[in-house]
């Protein structure tokens, strides 16, 4: 199915989607949806085909939503990302206690320049588990801590939970599971 630059911008408009948000999702550009929207040029094969995915999955904005308040309610310290640009989604009120900034500074920004040394590897070594394709949908590890004062990570042990959002694309849960007690407690 070809979709015209009118139908992309309609089908967006109808999902409430920025034009940037669509972009992320096809691995392109803002100015290319913009140009594929005002027919200045097509999208090739590959991204008609991602396109028609997108726009033809279902929309459960209130299944997203609910998600949003689960995560928001947790007691346990727990944020959501969006899985391919690390763009923060939603924190737990535990998780907003770590964070010496107020949640309004990291919303819809990418998390990843505060990752820790552990959390960047872990992050490199998905493409060969198969988390993308979906082989792996949870990832355990330990982390060490990132040494940043205004998004601090302690040391501890993390669980990744790889969720399909409703637009399509994949949501990150991440979890900690645990701090180090030789961390909170050091020897005196």
């Amino acid at each position: 199915m070809t979709i015209s630059g009118a139908g992309i911008r309609r089908m967006r408009l109808l999902r409430s989607m920025k034009q940037q948000h669509l972009a992320e999702l096809l691995g392109v550009n803002q100015a290319t949806v913009s140009r594929w929207e005002r027919g200045q040029l097509a999208p090739s094969p590959d991204q008609a085909v991602k396109l028609d995915r997108i726009f033809a999955s279902p929309q459960h904005a209130a299944a997203d939503a609910a998600l949003k308040r689960l995560v928001e309610d947790s007691v346990r310290p727990v944020h959501l990302i969006c899985d391919g640009t690390h763009r923060l989604l939603s924190a737990s009120r535990p998780r907003q206690a770590e964070w010496r900034a107020p949640l309004d500074a990291f919303l819809g920004r990418s998390l990843f320049s505060y990752a820790s040394a552990e959390i960047a590897a872990a992050e490199i070594s998905l493409e060969e588990r198969g988390w993308h394709e979906g082989r792996l949908l949870s990832l355990t590890f330990d982390t060490g801590a990132n040494g940043n004062a205004r998004l601090p990570i302690a040391a501890g042990r993390v669980t990744w939970e790889r969720i399909r959002l409703s637009d399509g694309s994949a949501g990150r849960l991440v979890t900690t599971v645990a701090e180090h007690a030789a961390f909170l407690h050091p020897p005196a």
